[in-house]
């Protein structure tokens, strides 16, 4: 084909294409106007030519402003709103924390020697005192008995020598001396039998008992680990939080907690100690709840899911749809007195079904969700659904294109033209 047909036949679509656009798409006449070229004109010659007068062929060809603007183009958007709510944020904290007993104890002998008996077994419930181990005793029993048997001499002569001494028979210092040595005597008879008590290994709280880790025969010194005793009275669980609730952590503060080998057993509690500092690595607090555990299903080391609840902070809450941006940011169009309002807001949260925000607006306020292509800052609108604004004919009526006066349905292309943005 040569070069001159080509660039005939291009030229003919271009014009085909503009004209199917003029015709067709609600906004051109607007789109045109701005560049200076106006249609008006051209369509208002032709229907004085078919009905005699500017307004009798199409409705609202030169009608009142809150109708159709000049060449049958609509100047009200149809949209669609919902009302603009509110959220919560920060109102719970979740962590994962590790159990710890109430209360532990590492058992250990304070003096080496061989283990001659175990009166307990390995996950016993103990009181505090019951004996856990006893050593071989029987140098220390020995001891006991020579102390004892010196306490004695020294009493018989301590008394002999003060008698003697109230009847001038000796001196004074004699009597003094006698009664030193029966205070010695009495000093290593304490010791002899503290030697002894040693020899016997005690729970020094109540509790379970771990599995012990010595045996009878066993020759142990006070470096060596019998065995642990748990206080399972209650639980106290460690968890840490990020440092944005660190001033929200306060002791006294409820929490509930469940733990992951009981799921949908939840347990109550309350915090009882906050550290001073947030941890510079991972930035976060260490928190410590303690949880009452009295019928003792709940175990040390076992990991717990707390939760803490929190006043939170409210926000206007909106539909995702209604989120729109540009170079400056994120903003919605609210609806006021019937006119679109450009609203700059701050994502705050975003959800599946409604976006925080930061802005003014306020519970029950209009915002669009769709249409939004049509509105213009100050623009009046039309809500679908909802009546057509007093004054002018609005959106065309449910059934399609708006009617002529008589009653009969409009011409196909002036018609389509004027439906503006409710097409």
């Amino acid at each position: 084909m040569k070069i001159w047909k080509q660039l005939v036949l291009s030229a003919v679509v271009l014009v085909a294409a503009f004209a199917a656009w003029v015709a067709f798409y609600p906004g051109a006449g607007e789109v045109l106007a701005r560049y200076g070229i106006n249609i008006s004109s051209g369509a208002a010659g032709e229907a004085q030519t078919a009905g005699g007068a500017p307004g009798a062929g199409r409705p609202g060809a030169g009608g009142p402003p809150g109708g159709r603007g000049a060449g049958g183009f609509s100047r009200q958007a149809l949209v669609v709103v919902a009302p603009a709510g509110e959220g919560i944020v920060n109102d719970r904290l979740t962590a994962i924390g590790t159990g710890q007993p109430v209360r532990t104890v590492s058992i250990r002998p304070l003096v080496a020697g061989q283990i001659a008996d175990i009166p307990v077994s390995s996950g016993a419930h103990v009181a505090a005192g019951d004996v856990i181990v006893q050593l071989d005793s029987a140098e220390e029993e020995l001891a006991v008995e020579r102390a004892r048997l010196n306490v004695t001499d020294a009493e018989r002569k301590a008394t002999r020598l003060e008698s003697l001494a109230e009847r001038r028979a000796i001196s004074s210092v004699e009597a003094d001396t006698a009664r030193s040595e029966l205070t010695a005597a009495s000093v290593a008879l304490r010791e002899a039998e503290l030697a002894l008590a040693r020899r016997t290994v005690t729970a020094p709280i109540a509790g379970s008992l771990g599995i012990l880790a010595v045996n009878e025969g066993d020759y142990v010194t006070n470096q060596s680990d019998i065995a642990t005793i748990d206080d399972r009275s209650a639980i106290l669980v460690e968890f840490y939080v990020p440092e944005r609730f660190a001033a929200a952590m306060t002791v006294g503060k409820a929490v509930s907690a469940t733990a992951i080998a009981r799921p949908g057993e939840v347990f109550e509690g309350e915090i009882t100690a906050v550290d001073n500092r947030v941890d510079e690595a991972s930035r976060t607090l260490r928190v410590r709840a303690r949880i009452a555990n009295e019928q003792d299903l709940l175990r040390a080391g076992m990991s717990f899911e707390v939760r803490v609840r929190f006043s939170g902070e409210t926000y206007p809450a909106v539909d995702p749809l209604a989120i729109q941006w540009d170079s400056v940011g994120a903003y919605v169009w609210r609806v006021a007195d019937g006119k679109a309002e450009r609203v700059d807001v701050v994502i705050v949260q975003r959800n599946a079904d409604r976006v925080l925000v930061k802005a003014d607006l306020a519970e029950g306020d209009q915002v669009i969700t769709e249409g939004v292509q049509n509105v213009r800052s100050g623009g009046a609108v039309q809500v679908a659904g909802a009546p057509a604004a007093p004054g002018g004919q609005g959106q065309p009526p449910a059934g399609g294109a708006p009617r002529r006066p008589g009653g009969a349905p409009g011409g196909q292309a002036p018609a389509n033209r004027g439906q503006g943005a409710g097409s």
